[in-house]
């Protein structure tokens, strides 16, 4: 159990107390519980979920038998009352629907096992497998991690997140596209994890080791200091019979499609587009619109 599971485990018992689960006879989904579908995927595969419904466009969950015990016997806290700190553990599973990349995924498991930290930024244009690697920590990281795009920083700025959720990982998509404010923080946090701020009201001064993942399509932007923080690996795109493998992987086990339905959209998505976020858009709205009207709406490929 990760840090922050069973606070989550309580919300969710919480939730199911608060409702009537007959009129829930399709479980409930993330956004009843407004909790992230990776992190509910992850609670279920450690059984302290139950899958009660799955269809193309809806997981319904409850707690199961080893989730209520959980919850009854406040298990997974120090004698103090509070969460025990858990280590990063990555599964043999990590990686599995990228395609290639051998030299990539070792780097990336020895750098989030190291006793210090060590960041990597993979590098090259959009399309590739950068996205899905992030994915993929993000996956097993669960709470442990936070989740940024450069071009969409959160409101509060990343000092503020840093500070509010202790992260072990943060994962960084379009780095090349982050505010001046950002990246003065991220410099501070990758030299020796160290991030002190002075703030109307407040100061910051955290000592908060972390490791950084991110991805980036420009480096050529990107400052000096920053790109000498990373170990930067060049990635190199899919050949089409790779892209169309990782888009069926993605999309089973990412958006619990079934075989056929991934394997339509991978079909007709060949010779389109080589982005496996244009799969999981035609994916999410296949239910409503079919698997052409819905390539055909979001403009793949013309």
């Amino acid at each position: 159990m990760k840090e922050g599971d069973l606070e989550l485990l309580h919300e969710i018992a919480q939730f199911e107390d608060s409702q009537n689960m007959e009129e829930l006879r399709m479980g409930w989904s993330w956004r009843h519980v407004r909790v992230w579908p990776a992190t509910l995927n992850r609670l279920f595969k450690d059984s302290y979920l139950e899958n009660v419904f799955r269809s193309n466009s809806y997981t319904g969950y409850r707690l199961s038998e080893l989730g209520r015990a959980m919850v009854a016997g406040g298990q997974d806290k120090d004698t103090d009352g509070t969460p025990q700190n858990q280590e990063l553990a990555l599964p043999d599973s990590i990686f599995e629907d990228i395609i290639g990349h051998d030299d990539v995924k070792e780097l990336l498991i020895a750098c989030l096992m190291a006793e210090k930290p060590v960041h990597v930024l993979l590098a090259g244009p959009p399309a590739l497998a950068k996205t899905l690697f992030l994915w993929d920590i993000e996956r097993i990281a669960g709470e442990m991690a936070i989740w940024l795009v450069g071009s969409a920083t959160s409101k509060a700025g990343l000092w503020d997140l840093v500070a509010e959720r202790h992260p072990q990982v943060i994962l960084i998509d379009e780095l090349d596209k982050m505010n001046a404010s950002d990246t003065a923080a991220l410099l501070s946090m990758m030299e020796g994890g160290r991030l002190v701020r002075a703030k109307k009201g407040r100061e910051l001064d955290l000592n908060n080791p972390l490791r950084v993942i991110a991805a980036s399509n420009r480096l050529h932007i990107l400052s000096p200091e920053l790109k000498s923080r990373f170990a930067i690996r060049q990635m190199n795109p899919y050949r089409r019979p790779e892209y169309l493998t990782v888009v069926r992987g993605v999309l089973v086990r990412r958006e619990s499609l079934d075989q056929e339905l991934a394997g339509e959209i991978a079909r007709r998505l060949d010779g389109l587009s080589q982005d496996v976020r244009d799969a999981v858009r035609v994916a999410r709205l296949a239910p409503q619109l079919g698997v052409e009207k819905a390539i055909k709406l979001l403009g793949i490929g013309g």
